[in-house]
């Protein structure tokens, strides 16, 4: 108590002249209008300038939520593009499909579900991407990923109950079946382990017109990814002397560096084709055995 009395001795000067100070202000602003719409305007500048700055703040922790929120909307979109559905061949025989789309006989080949990812790596020459979602939320192997706007990431290769881990475009051993965007000649996508931002699409021949630039995307011919998807683009046109065939490099549409909300895709059909592979296969061998 004695400190306080010694300080307002001390500062009593100052103190009685802040008071009056403050006190002639609020005369000043209280009784003068042209005075007072000064200092709200000031107020009001100064308050906004603050809130602006908390506002942004508080975005950037909500930021997460909001991007899973996104993500939550584009996965329900790109559950409805065309590229998901196709017609049935009704022509020889009437067939009623279990998972209709609409009354001309549309129907669903694939199915998308959003995933966060939670690991991925791109400076090894095997890169793997971890997502939050796994067997229990029904991710299989060989399902595809591609990222929250379509672009071409990777392939699941094995599944937990709640996490899935996919083989990035960024793996050595990973080749997609690409095609390009306008001519329709497809080929495959593997990667030279070399630099992460470019990919090799090989198995072009010369015939076919390649420019700097042109689109790569998912093929038709693919069990795991919907066609039409973007893988990159042309940056650099090449000759493969072993094959006689292009070996394009190509720029990948995603940067690998900064993934965070994916789709995983399914292809309803894939154990339906994957069986005929398989006894097509074992049918052309037993066929050339001797006596068969």
């Amino acid at each position: 108590m004695r400190n306080i009395f010694l300080f307002i001795r001390r500062y009593a000067a100052f103190i009685t002249f802040f008071f009056l100070q403050v006190l002639s202000l609020w005369f000043l602003f209280s009784y003068n209008r042209f005075h007072r719409a000064k200092f709200l305007g000031i107020a009001n500048e100064l308050t906004g300038r603050v809130n602006t700055q908390f506002n942004k703040v508080e975005d950037f922790f909500y930021l997460r939520e909001e991007n899973r929120r996104l993500n939550r909307v584009n996965d329900s979109l790109m559950n409805l593009q065309p590229v998901n559905f196709l017609s049935r061949d009704t022509t020889s025989q009437l067939s009623h499909d279990s998972l209709p789309y609409d009354t001309v006989g549309h129907y669903r080949r694939f199915v998308m579900r959003p995933g966060t990812v939670v690991y991925n790596t791109v400076n090894a020459q095997k890169n793997y991407i971890q997502i939050n979602r796994g067997s229990n939320q029904g991710i299989r192997d060989k399902m595809g990923v591609v990222s929250s706007d379509g672009k071409v990431v990777g392939v699941v290769v094995n599944v937990s109950p709640n996490f899935a881990e996919a083989m990035s475009l960024l793996h050595i051993q990973n080749t997609i079946s690409a095609s390009l965007k306008k001519s329709g000649e497809f080929g495959t996508i593997e990667w030279d382990g070399k630099n992460p931002g470019y990919v090799i699409l090989k198995k072009i021949p010369k015939s076919v017109d390649v420019k700097v630039g042109d689109s790569v995307i998912t093929s038709t011919v693919s069990f795991t990814f919907p066609p039409g998807f973007l893988v990159g683009t042309i940056a650099e046109v090449k000759s493969d002397q072993s094959s006689g065939m292009y070996l394009l490099r190509v720029k990948t549409a995603i940067n690998f560096n900064n993934i965070q909300q994916v789709h995983i895709i399914e292809n309803l059909e894939r154990d339906e084709q994957m069986k005929l592979m398989d006894e097509t296969r074992k049918k052309i061998e037993e066929a050339k055995k001797p006596g068969q």
